[in-house]
């Protein structure tokens, strides 16, 4: 038997209880189709977390935003066992917003194994500096294409996330100083246009603002709001319509640039560990005067200053559309230019930050575990998609 809850005509703020009204009377045999215009996986992970039980759902999405959803109730879940939520196909933009809001959810001894494409540690620092010694955090797998972590609740926390206006908020005087830049280059990846990153450093990060600059040109904004002596606190906009950082001549707009596109590639659908690397492949593919079009889920800046960097003259970068959800640049090799030598982004690897092994337990303390093989790079790498 199926019934319908179409929640398209209800207020959002009651959706939450809706949904779990219309769960809760869900019998062995029975399953629920979902109408929505608006995602609601995240409200049936909460319920899986709060009444300790699995559910089994299918998204089907129309022509428009209706989204059909059926959910049908599935294996109990053990006392010790924790759920799963995979936000692999999730866009970058929206994960770390969901996870501390899913955090804030929970009640103390609560929890959940989140699922990833890549390793997660920039939330753990994000939570870290906002919710503080509240939470146990645990690998149990980091396969490059499936990190696997536990997140427990061990205590009642308020967020301390800098106001409304702040998306996201660093302490990197907690964080190992090899992973603060890699850290806040992921996060600021994944802000929104107009929105606000906190930093919290023990004096004015000067370096890092020389690093936004090159990187991001003058598409931010740089505010000292805090500052004495241990203490620094810094917020970075970044600003709707600023500059995209593409000097004059790589910017692919001159009119002796007659490029021939010959293929889009849109990767909003793979997983941020993979983006990087079918780009640059299809950069490579590239012949003199041809070029093909990016379509990305958030700005890729941070690709631009990677080529800009090993590609050589013959690179050129046009942004087509800026809109949020779909970014969409021209990019590709000027005739007559000197190309570069050998493959773009060799040597980077997909993700863009560092790999090892963290044993991030209960008391919040981390070991890392780099044997100053490859993987051991203490500068700065580019945001991952």
């Amino acid at each position: 038997m199926t019934s319908e809850l179409d929640l398209r005509s209800l207020p959002r703020a009651d959706h939450r209880d809706r949904i779990f009204e219309t769960l809760d009377d869900l019998g062995a045999d029975e399953s629920v189709t979902l109408v929505a215009d608006r995602a609601v996986g995240v409200l049936l992970h909460h319920y899986q977390i709060e009444r300790g039980a699995r559910l089994e759902w299918r998204t089907d999405r129309g022509d428009d935003e209706t989204r059909t959803v059926t959910v049908r109730s599935g294996e109990p879940i053990g006392d010790d066992d924790l759920v799963e939520f995979d936000v692999r196909e999730m866009p970058p933009q929206r994960r770390h917003e969901v996870l501390t809001d899913t955090f804030d959810f929970l009640d103390p001894g609560q929890g959940f194994v989140l699922v990833n494409d890549h390793d997660p540690k920039p939330l753990y620092h994000e939570l870290r500096s906002t919710r503080g010694e509240t939470f146990e955090w645990e690998y149990t797998s980091e396969d490059p294409s499936e990190w696997r972590v536990e997140v427990v609740k061990t205590d009642a926390s308020e967020s301390d996330s800098g106001g409304d206006d702040v998306a996201a908020k660093f302490d990197v005087r907690e964080i190992d100083k090899r992973e603060r830049h890699p850290t806040i280059h992921h996060r600021y990846g994944n802000v929104p246009e107009g929105a606000t990153m906190e930093i919290v450093a023990p004096h004015e990060p000067r370096p890092l603002r020389r690093e936004f600059v090159e990187r991001y040109g003058d598409s931010f904004s740089w505010d000292v709001v805090e500052n004495e002596p241990g203490r620094c606190r810094v917020q970075i906009t970044k600003e709707s319509g600023g500059a995209d950082g593409a000097s004059a001549e790589h910017d692919g707009s001159s009119a002796e640039d007659s490029l021939t596109v010959t293929s889009e590639l849109d990767v909003r659908d793979l997983p941020p560990a993979q983006r990087h690397e079918r780009i640059f492949d299809a950069y490579d593919e590239l012949e003199s005067g041809e070029a093909f079009v990016l379509v990305n889920d958030h700005d890729p800046k941070p690709l631009y200053h990677q080529f800009d960097a090993e590609a050589g003259p013959a690179f050129r970068w046009e942004y087509q559309q800026r809109e949020q959800g779909e970014f969409r640049v021209r990019i590709g090799k000027a005739a007559g230019a000197e190309a570069s030598d050998g493959e773009i982004g060799s040597g980077h690897g997909g993700c863009g930050h560092e790999h090892g092994s963290h044993g991030h337990g209960g008391h919040g303390h981390e070991s890392h575990g780099h044997g100053g093989g490859a993987n051991d790079r203490s500068g700065p790498t580019d945001a991952p998609f």
